[in-house]
């Protein structure tokens, strides 16, 4: 039968020696460990029992940490939502409503440590994606937040003309109309992106469509200064980033919806 005592050597010699335990009542023990995020703060885990069966538990504070940085929602959407997936299969995690749990098998406990805080500094990870996963992301959050503001009628992700463009070299990441002018809204990440937009707005002039423009940028301080001046001439309203500027979005969206030209 696995006592303090027995844990505690199985958890220093599989993890590392610095590991303690600490009883904060019956069959439940603070795990204090060396390791901690990467702003100094250590990783909170306790080890209880249910019944008959031992586990460890972050109690909710590893997805509580993170949201310091990242809007919670986002957590669970789009590209940082299969990293915390497949990282919880790879090391058995459990995710129940938010707390982190492994269960202990075969009274492996050095091993469901170990398996824990990696599984744990892996999740904690989304915030520093590489620059490919951050394009991603923000199109998944450019896309989840249309899909709530907007109807899925009356909106059309990467749209394109089907009579003056059947190849779709000039699209728009969103067309949004309600029987009036239709808003034609891009999502810009980088001054290519912010180029291609404004030949696009450009053609779109040429053709003689009628249409209102909305832009968010994903960062807008990094956009070239000339880019940026050339799309600000064709772009009807900007935006120099999405998460600050939700409500705002919100609003102006609904003032050019409201418009039946």
């Amino acid at each position: 039968m696995s006592n303090k005592n027995s844990i505690e050597k199985e958890f220093t010699e599989k993890v590392c020696k610095q590991i303690r335990l600490h009883e904060q009542g019956s069959n439940r023990y603070r795990v204090f460990s060396p390791f901690r995020f990467d702003d100094g703060d250590h990783l909170v885990i306790t080890l209880e029992k249910e019944i008959n069966d031992w586990y460890l538990t972050d109690l909710g504070h590893t997805y509580m940490h993170i949201t310091y940085d990242i809007d919670e929602n986002k957590l669970h959407e789009g590209t940082r939502q299969e990293i915390i997936s497949s990282t919880l299969d790879a090391f058995g995690i459990e995710d129940i409503e938010g707390e982190l749990r492994v269960p202990i098998e075969d009274e492996k406990f050095g091993n469901a440590l170990y398996d824990f805080i990696q599984g744990i500094l892996r999740i904690n990870d989304v915030k520093y994606l590489t620059r490919e996963m951050v394009v991603s992301t923000f199109m998944d959050d450019f896309r989840s937040f249309f899909k709530k503001e907007i109807p899925e009628q009356k909106r059309e992700f990467e749209w394109n003309h089907r009579q003056y463009d059947p190849n779709a070299s000039y699209p728009a990441d969103c067309r949004i109309s309600d029987n009036g002018k239709p808003l034609m809204v891009f999502a810009l990440h980088n001054d290519t992106k912010t180029r291609d937009a404004t030949i696009t707005l450009h053609q779109y002039e040429k053709w003689g469509l009628e249409f209102q423009s909305l832009s968010i940028f994903e960062n807008q301080e990094e956009i070239n200064r000339k880019v940026l001046a050339r799309y600000s001439d064709v772009s009807n309203k900007m935006f120099s980033n999405l998460n600050a500027n939700q409500e705002r979005i919100h609003d102006y969206i609904n003032k050019v919806l409201s418009k039946k030209t």
